[in-house]
């Protein structure tokens, strides 16, 4: 066994490699960058090197760097995580040539495997089931247009090195083809620097089914059963469990076998995910992918089968073969694991940055494996994952109650995060019951992005938010606000939810308070097109420990959080979360717009594509430039019609979080 390993990566995955190297006496070394010079990961192995900017290009990816960290500390090998240098296979030949073990497999597997034509042509003479398609190397725009055809629209566009749902399109019309193509070439050639393509028959209802595998690279190859990762965002994994419901016993046999038969067509060494779609109507499985490296997901695996894959991976690699045979891994129950990411669903699902001023995960009821901690920042250069929860139960009714439980439970301030998207993802009544595919998010939407209006319970946690914690309650000097002699306390608060200000008049008598809630002055109701709400009245009691409450609104209990976000306050009640503030009411009712189709910055990023150009008249919806942040596109929007007075950047610039992009004037 090593006695010292390097681990090429930073976040969850690095933390999560250490712990297992510590359990097995090896000593880790951790690289990191300059935004993550005091991030757990580097706290969690045992030497450190630093290895340049924040930028992963300058940091993670130069494998020179790696390479003499390598040397530097004495490090016998390379743990390369999962993304970055962990598929490339240059890297890996350059270790093998230093005399460093790479933990994964050969540069010939990672090669073969890392063109996705290549990988379909080497299934397809393995008799492993592909989708029908085309992955040739003319990659003219005539040539996908007359595949496309050929094969019947919708088809999908997948560029051959991608990964991680960058570079991939759904097209359904030909005439959206060509702009599609040109828009994931960009995608792919920033990301992968890699701009060739394939094109593949798009199944409508499709689910993604994967086989975790291991090889010894001298032909043996064990299956550690399937997952099910079939609910997703732009392609990209929200939501996985293993094993994978609701699926025919004779399609898993097939499904686990062609896993197998995949490894073996490559010789594989190490751990691999052989990637597959499910044809649920035709009953149908068809060869996607493989990942040559240790999968985000792996944790549901190792909770069914009660193994750590990264101690296969050390074992492997050293030379000591595969520790169990196929008929010595068994699976056991259900296991859920939900990734917490720093992002707005809201809007797109794009990135969220910023500060995590407040992070409480359920430890007790749950794993957790995160990189990221209370007081750190989420930043425009890495991944924007939080943390990844895991459950496990005897059976997966069990499994995802315990998912819901835990989501109820995580409590994240600062940044916005999908933590109450995830929650009602897991109560939705068709992924009970395992009715999934990777349309599930387009078709659940009206349900999974529903957000229930601030009520009485929110504006009490407001209101005792305000008040002086329990300890102070019998110190007048500690409660002046609304002192009257003799006369019931009383106070009045302005407070606003989604933009919407309210006037809230407290009167307390003892323990108990009661409420009147004035929404909406007259004026701007009538301003909106509205009718003026009518005062909305309750009583509620409550005690404030600093950060936990427990109330009574209208006789009703409940137990609720609070803590500062950003200008407001986060309430939470169960999984749901509102942001209140407090304006001030000298300065007037504050005004919010959603950033749907804003004219600003979303996030720091860079100018990729100018759509229009100055005068030109835009409909409402349309696309006014793109910009490349967080290793994806993201398109400025036309909030409404419209004519482009200026644009502020141009291609390549360089933009700030808030940075006026484009002056845009409203139609007449």
């Amino acid at each position: 066994m090593f006695k010292k390993i390097l681990i090429a990566n930073r976040g969850e995955i690095a933390v999560r490699v250490a712990r297992t190297a510590r359990r097995m006496g090896v000593a880790t070394v951790a690289v990191y960058s300059d935004a993550d010079a005091n991030a757990p990961h580097v706290r969690a192995c045992d030497d450190t090197v630093y290895i340049g900017p924040s930028a992963a290009a300058e940091s993670y990816l130069r494998a020179e760097k790696i390479i003499d960290a390598c040397k530097k500390t004495g490090a016998e090998a390379v743990h390369p995580g999962y993304g970055f240098l962990s598929e490339n296979a240059s890297f890996a030949e350059a270790l093998d040539k230093a005399g460093i073990v790479f933990i994964g497999p050969s540069a010939e597997t990672i090669r073969a495997m890392g063109s996705k034509s290549a990988a379909k042509d080497l299934m397809e003479a393995a008799n492993v089931p592909t989708t029908p398609g085309y992955q040739g190397e003319d990659q003219a725009v005539a040539t996908f247009k007359k595949e496309a055809m050929r094969i019947g629209y919708p088809v999908l566009l997948k560029a051959t090195a991608g990964g991680g749902g960058k570079g991939m399109r759904m097209v359904a019309r030909e005439e959206d083809l060509e702009d599609a193509l040109t828009s994931a070439q960009r995608e792919a050639k920033s990301a992968f620097g890699d701009d060739r393509f394939l094109i593949e028959k798009y199944v409508t209802r499709a689910r993604h089914v994967e086989v975790q595998i291991f090889g010894d690279g001298k032909g043996d190859v064990v299956h550690m059963f399937e997952r099910d990762c079939s609910v997703q965002r732009r392609h990209q994994k929200v939501i996985e469990e293993a094993p994978a419901p609701n699926l025919p016993a004779n399609t898993r046999a097939a499904l686990l076998k062609a896993g197998v038969d995949a490894g073996k067509a490559v010789n594989y060494r190490g751990a691999g995910t052989v990637e597959f779609l499910y044809d649920a109507e035709n009953d149908a499985v068809y060869f996607m992918e493989m990942n040559t490296r240790l999968q985000v997901e792996h944790p549901v695996s190792e909770m069914i089968t009660g193994l750590d894959f990264v101690e296969w991976q050390l074992r492997i690699a050293s030379g000591k073969g595969l520790p169990l045979l196929q008929d010595q891994i068994g699976e056991n129950g259900h296991a859920f694991e939900a990734r917490l990411y720093a992002e707005n669903p809201n809007q797109n699902f794009a990135p969220s940055i910023g500060t995590l001023t407040t992070l409480r995960l359920p430890s007790e009821t749950a794993r957790i494996d995160s990189g990221v901690e209370e007081g750190q920042a989420i930043t425009p250069f890495y991944d924007p994952m939080i943390a990844k929860i895991i459950t496990y139960g005897s059976t997966r009714e069990e499994a995802l109650g315990a998912m819901r439980a835990a989501l109820s439970e995580t409590r994240v301030a600062g940044l916005e995060t999908n933590a109450a998207f995830l929650y009602a993802l897991a109560a939705e009544p068709d992924f009970i019951t395992g009715e999934v595919s990777t349309k599930f998010i387009e078709e659940h939407d009206g349900a999974l992005f529903a957000q229930a209006p601030a009520g009485p319970k929110q504006w009490a946690v407001a209101a005792l938010w305000k008040q002086p914690p329990v300890a102070h309650h019998k110190d007048p000097w500690n409660s002046l606000t609304g002192f009257r002699l003799n006369r019931p306390r009383h106070e009045v608060m302005w407070v606003e939810h989604e933009g919407h200000a309210a006037i809230l008049r407290l009167s307390k008598d003892g323990e108990a308070f009661k409420a009147t809630l004035e929404p909406d002055a007259s004026a701007a109701a009538r301003r909106e097109g509205r009718e003026p709400q009518a005062p909305i009245q309750f009583s509620f009691s409550g005690v404030n420990n600093g950060v936990d409450m427990r109330l009574a609104v209208e006789g009703e209990d409940a137990v609720a959080f609070a803590a500062p976000h950003n200008d407001k306050l986060r309430v939470w009640i169960g999984a749901g979360h509102w942001d209140i503030a407090f304006p001030d009411p000298l300065a007037g009712i504050s005004t919010h717009h959603s950033s749907e189709g804003s004219l600003v910055a979303p996030m720091p990023g860079v100018v990729t594509l100018l759509s229009a150009k100055p005068g030109d008249a835009i409909e409402a919806g349309k696309p006014l430039l793109v910009m490349e942040a967080m290793k994806m596109e993201h398109a400025i929007k036309a909030p409404f019609d419209g004519v482009i007075k200026a644009y502020k950047f141009q291609p390549g610039d360089q933009v700030k979080d808030g940075d006026l992009l484009v002056e845009f004037e409203e139609s007449a």
